[in-house]
């Protein structure tokens, strides 16, 4: 399958999508920075495994999941649908939220088949650029021991990968240097 050109316009009106998030607020949030794109939530819900009932018989186009939730994490749920790899959701592009975001915590969306993380709170601009990113993704599919999912290692980096606590210290840094430069 080739990938999507670079001047292709990508339409998400009529894309099946699933938010998934414990945080009523959090969701809310997301489905109308998606409703922004023309992207219609089909399903928003608040517990993972009422999202497991309607993966189980329901292809969508994309799942945004939060990390964190009780009962069922994101990670359990996105290591279930790619486990059902005879099932057209296996392959749907995942993107993670997570509000605290440590390297671990990216690993371990890396390691159980999600395509994407992105901080909370995100700004619209970064989901979208996500979601294009995620459509344009030309990664292959591997199996490797217990892991399916999309190739982990990226080849060509993900657009304006996140840094802020590298932008915090940088900042910090040149207000200290202006201080003394002052003094």
């Amino acid at each position: 399958m080739d990938g999507l050109r670079e001047t292709a316009i990508v339409n998400l009106s009529g894309a099946a999508t699933m938010v998934v998030d414990d945080s009523s607020f959090s969701l809310e949030l997301t489905t109308a920075c998606l409703r922004g794109f023309g992207i219609r939530t089909r399903h928003a819900l608040t517990r993972p495994k009422d999202a497991v009932d309607i993966l189980s018989e329901t292809p969508i186009d994309l799942l945004v999941v939060d990390c964190d939730m009780p009962e069922m994490d994101g990670y359990e749920l996105v290591r279930w649908v790619r486990r059902n790899k005879d099932h057209p959701n296996a392959f749907v592009p995942v993107i993670m939220t997570a509000a605290h975001v440590r390297r671990s915590r990216v690993l371990d969306a890396r390691d159980c088949g999600a395509n994407f993380m992105i901080t909370k709170p995100f700004s619209a601009k970064n989901l979208l650029e996500r979601i294009v990113w995620v459509a344009r993704d030309e990664r292959p599919f591997l199996e490797v021991g217990d892991y399916f999912g999309p190739d982990r290692r990226f080849r060509d980096e993900p657009p304006d990968v996140e840094r802020r606590a590298d932008r915090l210290r940088l900042t910090q840094l040149q207000a200290e240097r202006a201080a003394k430069s002052d003094a």
